[in-house]
Parts: C-alpha cells; structure tokens; sequence
C-alpha cells in the first residue's frame, strides 16, 4: 500500500510539473484567447481533481482504521478504486501528450 502510494505521488509530481510547465509556455496563449479555457487550466483542475479523490481515500482509510462509525469498508473500497482509476487515467493522459509532444518535435519545419 505504502508502495503505491509513492508511485502516485510521484506521478502527481511529474504531472504537475508538466503543468508548471505548460502554464509558463500558455500564459502568452491564454491572453491571446477571450474567455476561452486554457490548456493549462484545464490540466492543473484535472490534477486538483486527482489529488482531491486521492486525498478522500486516505482520510477515509484512516477513519475506517481508527473505528469511525460513519466510514463502512465499502466506501473506503470505492474511494480507492475511484483513486486509483483517476490516476490511472492521469498517467495515460500523460503519456499521450508526451507521445504527441515528441511526435512534434520529430517533424521537419
């Protein structure tokens, strides 16, 4: 469990970073647009999002492990898988956008 959970965070690091990183490149792309969603907006709210449902399940783990009356186990199963599957989609966004970023960078101008 420990083990998986250093994986996720380092995934969310590097996500952020990437984020860091599209949001000082976009920021002369976001004030070109008017009113229209950036790029890096939308990245760093699907990672608040991630973060949001990854942080929901360890307080809920905790609360069933101190005996919390509220937290049955099946809400802490689902608060984990729907962790789990959040980050899982994070990383192959990830991966995507950096296939497609090498793609692009490998074309002939």
């Amino acid at each position: 469990m420990a083990i998986e959970s250093v994986g996720q965070q380092f995934l969310l690091e590097q996500m952020e970073g990437m984020a860091r990183q599209a949001a000082a490149g976009g920021q002369a792309a976001a004030s070109r647009e008017e009113g229209g969603v950036s790029f890096a907006g939308e990245l760093k709210g699907a990672l608040d999002n991630i973060n949001a449902l990854k942080m929901d399940a360890a307080d809920k783990t905790e609360a069933f492990a101190r005996g919390d009356s509220g937290v049955a186990l099946n809400d802490v199963m689902v608060s984990m898988q729907k962790s789990s599957v959040a980050t899982e989609m994070g990383v192959q966004v990830r991966n995507r956008v950096l296939s497609a970023y090498r793609e692009i960078m490998s074309m002939q101008v």
